[in-house]
């Protein structure tokens, strides 16, 4: 049988030791998986206890839904030739995609990545439906933002798109994460309190504010907490694709601005309540990683601290919006306070690190040559670049994501906003078979000797 020759020689092109750190060290793709299904467990503990399950559910739809979506289509779009605003079909169905390098490692391998980038954003970015959207339309809405939002924003800022070659510094993902997820998941919260379709013209759903509740199990957010930060680091560690020095940095600075955000929100808490709270440092966690993903591989360790503690202050100032008058009159929801955080934090972060980019902090990697931000290199125009970027992302998806969702409530059977009696009861209830397993009348007793009784196989 005739070896596969071109394979194995695109494989002995890449480097053994990068290929190796990224593929089965700590901080490996394998690892930042888990960030996905952290995601759920977060916006389990936001919710409350009736919509735990259903708040856990779109993350498991992001992942598997991305999964076949990025084998299909996703990855040509975004990391194709194409042009200044998608990839072309070069890659459908993963055509090609093999051992040629990347930089220094396979392409499937690369592809693995930059799939739970995408599956990552649209976890964070579904969050806007909990507790009042359904399930089902998920799945199409999944499937088309991917294809339409995500992909051409991941092709414009790193797939030689037109904000690529603008000069956009942009490590991990300011505008393609978290701009991106917080403008959706705003989109999608925006939509349910006033639909356009089918879920307005039904006689069984009323778009209305939900009550404001704080997170009801903080020991989901812990752990959350704990996943996301660790799977944060071997983020942007990962993003050089090579072990060098430039990833140690980007370790570095990642996790002291998660520990100064964290540190900052909950003083702040304390010196106003009296007392720690763990939702305040999950808070303040998120918020710093939120601020150093476009610059961990552009600023220097006593900048990233300071980041940390901006991204505290501006978010949780954001935080208030929706405790205001003004957000109860207008129906203003912010499920999982993505706003506040990603949308808020991201373009907070995009503009900064146009500020304070370093031409030398770029250049640990032997290989990396950028023309600086403002205060350290001069480089004035790196400012308006920031700006463009955030507003394009921003804009594009917002519309984007907005307009999918409303199409895909024109399909009957797939109305976005769930019924008024199970927003009342809970959607665990009407969402997931789990929760109907155990019902109001059902008493569980943990001895099997009475006929009826409710007990565990």
């Amino acid at each position: 049988m005739a070896l596969p020759e071109d394979v194995l020689k695109a494989w002995e092109a890449c480097d053994r030791t990068d290929t190796l750190s990224f593929s089965s060290a700590p901080s490996s793709v394998c690892s930042r998986w888990g960030i996905i299904p952290a995601v759920g467990v977060a916006y389990s503990g936001y919710c409350t206890r009736s919509n735990s399950l259903a708040a856990f559910m779109p993350a498991v739809l992001a992942v598997t839904v991305c999964s076949v979506q990025w084998f299909i289509i996703g990855y040509s779009l975004a990391y194709s030739e194409g042009n200044a605003i998608v990839g072309d079909l070069t890659y459908v169905f993963h055509s090609g995609v093999l051992a040629e390098p990347v930089g220094t490692i396979p392409a499937i391998l690369f592809s693995f990545f930059q799939l739970v980038f995408q599956a990552t954003v649209c976890a964070i970015a579904v969050g806007g439906a909990c507790e009042r959207g359904r399930l089902l339309p998920l799945i199409p809405f999944i499937f088309l933002w991917s294809t339409f939002v995500y992909d051409p924003l991941a092709h414009m800022v790193w797939g030689g798109g037109f904000l690529e070659d603008l000069g956009v510094l942009d490590f991990a993902g300011g505008t393609p994460v978290h701009i991106n997820s917080g403008a959706t998941a705003t989109a999608l919260s925006v939509y349910l309190s006033y639909p356009l379709f089918r879920s307005r013209k039904s006689s069984t759903r009323t778009p209305s504010h939900l009550v404001l509740h704080r997170p009801v199990n903080s020991l989901c957010q812990v752990l959350a907490m704990i996943s996301i930060w660790g799977s944060w680091l071997a983020f942007d560690a990962g993003t050089t694709l090579a072990f060098n020095f430039k990833s140690v940095m980007a370790l570095c600075v990642t996790n002291l601005c998660a520990a100064s955000g964290a540190l900052t929100w909950m003083l702040m808490t304390y010196s106003e309540v009296g007392r720690w709270s763990l939702d305040s440092c999950f808070m303040g966690a998120i918020s710093g990683l939120i601020m150093i993903t476009p610059a961990a591989g552009f600023i220097d360790i006593p900048t990233s601290f300071f980041f940390g503690i901006a991204g505290a202050v501006v978010c949780r100032q954001a935080l208030r919006i929706k405790f205001t008058e003004t957000a109860r009159r207008w129906r203003w929801v912010d499920n999982g306070d993505t706003f506040a955080t990603h949308c808020i934090g991201g373009i907070l972060a995009t503009i900064a690190t146009g500020c304070f980019a370093r031409k030398e902090v770029a250049g640990y990697d032997g290989a990396t040559n950028i023309p600086g931000g403002v205060f350290f290199d001069g480089n004035v125009r790196q400012l308006g670049v920031q700006i463009v970027e955030a507003l394009v992302g921003f804009f594009w998806s917002f519309v984007g994501s907005y307009v999918i969702y409303a199409l895909i409530d024109c399909v009957p059977g797939f109305e976005v906003l769930a019924e008024d009696m199970d927003i009342i009861a809970g959607l665990d209830a009407s969402q997931m078979d789990e929760e109907t397993l155990w019902m109001p009348s059902q008493k569980y007793y943990p001895f099997a000797d009475r006929e009826g009784d409710v007990h565990l196989d």
